[in-house]
Order: structure tokens, then C-alpha cells, then sequence
């Protein structure tokens, strides 16, 4: 089972949130907030806020520009999960993919189902890696981004979590493209 092994000491990583939507501006933003107030009550260091309309080349641009930071290790995405004309961040985002996580998915439709049922199937919730970055793309609810971070993100992003966790495998990821050169 997992636990926090305290020998180990806690590291802080850099982490951007972007909220994909039409209708909010950062003041009105509770999804985006959600996130940055638990990003920083957790330790890490909000490099960074955002908010772009639904609109494909507007995501890509802006997890690029986060993807090239050496600043950033993690973006977390709020919005444009489901299934309308306007819902399209896994569409923006999923392309960037060196490598996709579906367990992220699969873990966060398990914690979600047991607290909204099958309405989780309405979401297209997804992770992956690009650049050495991990990217997490949630929900625009706060219910939704109260899952992600707390059910999985929390611990994952926390290098005292054992038996495993994503902080200690960062310094690996671009481990593809140093070998290319």
C-alpha cells in the first residue's frame, strides 16, 4: 500500500495551470483556483496561471511555451474535457504526447465514479508526457479538480510517496532524446 516515507525529504516542483474556457476570466475562475490554492498548500511552486478560449491552437501554443520552460516540470489543464462541439483540450493536447498515461484516466474515472457514478463517463480526462513535461488534463468542476489533485496528483507529485512516484522518474523522461544526439 502507499505511504509517505518521512526519511525521504519533500521536493517542490514547478507546476502551471491553464483553464480551458470560453466564458471565465481569471477572477471568476474557481476550477483554476482549486488547483493553485492546493498547489501551494501542497509545497510546489505555481510557476504560472492561465486561462485560453476553446480553441485548439490557443491550448497548444500555451502548454508549448509552458513544455519549453525549464522552469515548469507539470501543467495541470482545467476544461474542454467532455463531449460538445467546444470541448477539445485532449484533442489540443494528446497530439503533443511523447508518451500517454491511461492509467491517469482510468484512476480518476475510479475515484470519480464514486462520487458521481457513471456521469464520469462524460469526461475525457487524460495525461501524458511531452518534453520532459507531465501534463494532466482535468474536468473544468472544482469537484472534478478536488479529485484529480487530492486522489492523484497530490501523491504522485510528492517524492516522499512510496513505493512510487513521478518527482524521482523526472530527471529520466527526456532520457529518449539524449539518446538520439
Amino acid at each position: 500500500m502507499s505511504r509517505i516515507d518521512e526519511t525521504r525529504p519533500f521536493i517542490p516542483v514547478g507546476i502551471a495551470v491553464l483553464t480551458v474556457s470560453d466564458t471565465r476570466s481569471l477572477e471568476e475562475d474557481k476550477s483554476g483556483k482549486t488547483l493553485a490554492d492546493r498547489i501551494e498548500a501542497a509545497g510546489h511552486h505555481l510557476k504560472d496561471r492561465a486561462i485560453v478560449t476553446d480553441d485548439i491552437p490557443a491550448i497548444q501554443s500555451q502548454v508549448k511555451q509552458w513544455i519549453a520552460d525549464d522552469a515548469i516540470d507539470v501543467v495541470i489543464t482545467t476544461g474542454g474535457t467532455g463531449f460538445t462541439g467546444r470541448d477539445v483540450t485532449p484533442d489540443a493536447l494528446e497530439p503533443l504526447f511523447e508518451k500517454r498515461m491511461d492509467g491517469f484516466s482510468e484512476v480518476f474515472h475510479r475515484l470519480s465514479f464514486d462520487k458521481i457514478g457513471t456521469s464520469t463517463i462524460q469526461s475525457r480526462a487524460t495525461g501524458g508526457v511531452a518534453g520532459a513535461t507531465f501534463i494532466f488534463c482535468l474536468p473544468g468542476s472544482p469537484g472534478a479538480c478536488k479529485d484529480g489533485w487530492d486522489g492523484i496528483l497530490q501523491n504522485q507529485l510528492d517524492y516522499r510517496h512510496m513505493p512510487c512516484n513521478f518527482v524521482e522518474i523526472m530527471p529520466r523522461l527526456d532520457e529518449h532524446l539524449k539518446r538520439s544526439k
